[in-house]
């Protein structure tokens, strides 16, 4: 009679378990980017000889381009292989504070950010990790974002709107093909480059809900909920300037606002990318009236607006706006079944609210309104923010030992990364900061 040994697994500790996990993560994930690294040098390379095409080169200035590309390659690995820390960045200004921190969250951020290069999506230049921390590096946008646009102008004129929303319609539906959705469109993730144009940024939503989007937490707050019977009977221009004087906190609380999530998301009965086109309506109502069409004087009290839709999305009729307008506010905010781009992105682009809109163009023509910028490190477009320790190397304490983390670095594993542009362009004033002015 044969004997047979304990099963492996049985006899496995935990940590054993652990290891072997870690270790067989790390192997596959060393041979994909073998792969991926050889996919995105030949595309690279493709490209190149494309452009030279086109441009119609002759041999020797191919040549020395091919040269100069090569070098750059070279140049590009032997960085790939240098450990990026906090040392090799320089603290200029805390411009935003980001309200997600849980594993999920920022893994997603930094999957779409690396596969979405697009020019409607901010760019990822790299990405690294301490014991403590994990660091997104993004392009920096001098224009600000379009809270901070919003606050400093009563309201847009229905031209400027027109503008900024076809360019979000673009770059939601940039994401949407990549098969995202973000569901966290608002003002504050809108940024505006440097000629004025508009780019998406904080996807640290698009995977699990934060707790601030969760029906759950609006219902179990246990403060005395104060009655919006005042803020109600507020004419539009108090409420524009009560709704602009609270923003900048609600802006940088962990709770943040509700004000832009669609019900169904609230629901968590199910929900598809329609939801990132109520925000959509949401942020155009705010652009044309002065303030988004659920603000109360609490979130709880917002959440239920929010909720009743059909009830509290009127329109004041002491700020005249078109008809045209009015109607896509209410095409992007209602029932989803109903709701504009149920069939596709071009529905939303035939709406008669975008008559004139050049959409292949529209990143190339002049921005509706213009950014100044006085040099690259320009960050006067950004509201003030409260001075952080955010960029201050961490340390591990009692409060978190660094054993703590160790057994989750795992989980981490693939998560630094370098963008050829970024590591080659050294020294140089960056693309999207060229023809600022």
């Amino acid at each position: 009679m044969a004997m047979t040994g304990p099963t492996p697994c049985s006899s496995m500790s935990n940590h054993t378990k652990e290891r072997v996990t870690m270790t067989k993560v790390t192997l596959e994930n060393f041979y994909s980017n073998l792969i991926a690294q050889h996919e995105e040098r030949e595309m690279r390379q493709k490209k190149l000889e494309q452009m030279m095409e086109e441009e119609g080169l002759k041999d020797e200035e191919k040549r020395i381009r091919r040269s100069a590309h090569a070098q750059k390659e070279t140049e590009f690995l032997r960085l790939k292989r240098t450990r990026l820390g906090l040392e090799d960045f320089e603290s200029l200004k805390v411009i935003g504070r980001g309200a997600f921190g849980e594993v999920g969250h920022i893994r997603a951020e930094r999957d779409i950010l690396v596969e979405a290069d697009s020019l409607w999506v901010v760019k990822m230049f790299y990405s690294f990790q301490d014991k403590l921390n994990l660091y997104l590096i993004m392009e920096f946008l001098p224009g600000g974002d379009m809270m901070t646009l919003l606050m400093k102008k009563d309201t847009l004129t229905e031209e400027e709107t027109q503008f900024y929303i076809a360019e979000t319609v673009l770059a939601i539906d940039s994401i949407h093909q990549l098969g995202f959705i973000h569901r966290d469109i608002k003002p504050d993730n809108l940024l505006l480059d440097s000629k004025g144009h508009v780019k998406l940024s904080d996807f640290g939503l698009c995977t699990g809900l934060k707790k601030a989007h969760r029906t759950e937490f609006y219902r179990n707050l246990n403060h005395s909920l104060p009655s919006d019977f005042t803020f109600q009977n507020m004419n539009s221009k108090r409420k524009a300037e009560t709704w602009k004087r609270n923003r900048r906190q609600l802006a940088f609380s962990t709770v943040g606002t509700p004000d832009y999530i669609a019900p169904e998301v609230f629901m968590q009965t199910g929900y598809n990318k329609l939801c990132d086109w109520w925000s959509l309506g949401v942020i155009m109502y705010e652009m044309l009236i002065g303030y988004p069409p659920f603000c109360s004087e609490t979130p709880q009290e917002t959440y239920k607006k929010v909720m009743n839709w059909k009830e509290t999305l009127t329109f004041p009729p002491e700020v005249p706006i078109s008809d045209k307008a009015k109607d896509l506010i209410l095409r992007f905010c209602c029932e989803w079944e109903h709701r504009i781009g149920a069939s596709g992105v071009e529905e939303i682009k035939s709406n008669p609210f975008f008559e004139g809109v050049d959409w292949e163009h529209i990143r190339e023509r002049p921005a509706a309104i213009s950014i100044e910028i006085k040099s690259i490190d320009d960050t006067s477009n950004f509201d003030e923010f409260p001075e952080s320790d955010i960029l201050k190397p961490t340390v591990a304490t009692s409060n978190h030992p660094e054993t703590d983390y160790k057994n989750k670095d795992w989980v981490f594993i693939n998560y630094t990364y370098k963008r050829f542009e970024g590591l080659t362009a050294r020294g140089a004033i960056p693309s999207y900061m060229k023809g600022g002015k």
